[in-house]
């Protein structure tokens, strides 16, 4: 059975000009599948981040083309992209970027608020929804700075999957965890990508985390440098 192709980049290339010119990507082709988990590797400076910012329709000045969902995103106007982002993609990041004097619920429908598709009732059950799913309901209505580092980085995760994006994208998102919270957060993923039918795109440093997910692709000096396949 053909696999649905979530995201698609052609040829992407990147340059920075300060303080001289350096090309931070270079020729990066790939697909990425509904329901897959997908990690992005490589040392500092390889370009895994770089190319992130990217996917996520955030850094519009590159060359080549992206695709979300068979749609061609390079070239969209900004109000266009802002759109794409809040329909299609959640972000969950190293640090949690929570607002901290507001409950975990209220933190979770932020999103779908903006969004504005659904009433606040309908918003709110949703939000309860994401924190069962994620073992978090007695958290619900305690300030997040009342919750541990990983209890903060679930809450992210529940606040990225509300809008029911099609990819979650993903910058370091255990590298503030310890292995405990770590495994908890790598669980959700797989659950999220296999049982939800969502695609996770994860920049990561931890080997471990990565040679156990779906599918991880390895960049070096801004080239793919390896495709593995599971």
């Amino acid at each position: 059975m053909e696999r649905e192709i979530v995201l698609n980049t052609s040829k992407i290339g990147k340059f920075f000009y300060d303080p001289i010119e350096f090309k931070a990507l270079d020729d990066i082709s790939f697909e990425a599948y509904k329901g897959e988990f997908l990690t992005l590797i490589g040392k500092s400076g390889s370009g895994k981040s770089t190319l992130l910012y990217i996917l996520s329709t955030m850094d519009t000045e590159y060359e080549g083309e992206l695709f979300i969902d068979g749609k061609k995103i390079t070239g969209q106007k900004q109000d266009n992209l802002a759109k794409i982002r809040n329909e299609n993609i959640g972000f969950v990041f190293q640090f949690h970027y929570l607002l901290p004097e507001f409950s975990c619920l209220k933190n979770i429908m932020i999103p779908a608020l903006k969004l504005g598709k659904f009433s606040r009732e309908e918003i709110e059950e949703q939000a309860y929804s994401r924190l069962k799913m994620l073992d978090m309901t007695d958290q619900a209505l305690k300030p997040a700075s009342k919750l541990s580092g990983g209890q903060q980085q679930r809450i992210a995760i529940a606040r990225a999957l509300i809008n029911n994006p099609k990819i979650i994208m993903c910058d370091e998102p255990t590298g503030n965890l310890d292995t405990k919270n770590t495994q908890i957060v790598f669980d959700i993923f797989q659950q999220i990508a296999h049982e939800l039918g969502q695609t996770i795109i994860a920049v990561t440093h931890d080997t471990d985390f990565a040679k156990a997910s779906d599918r991880t692709i390895e960049l070096a000096d801004g080239k793919i440098i390896s495709h593995g396949k599971k």
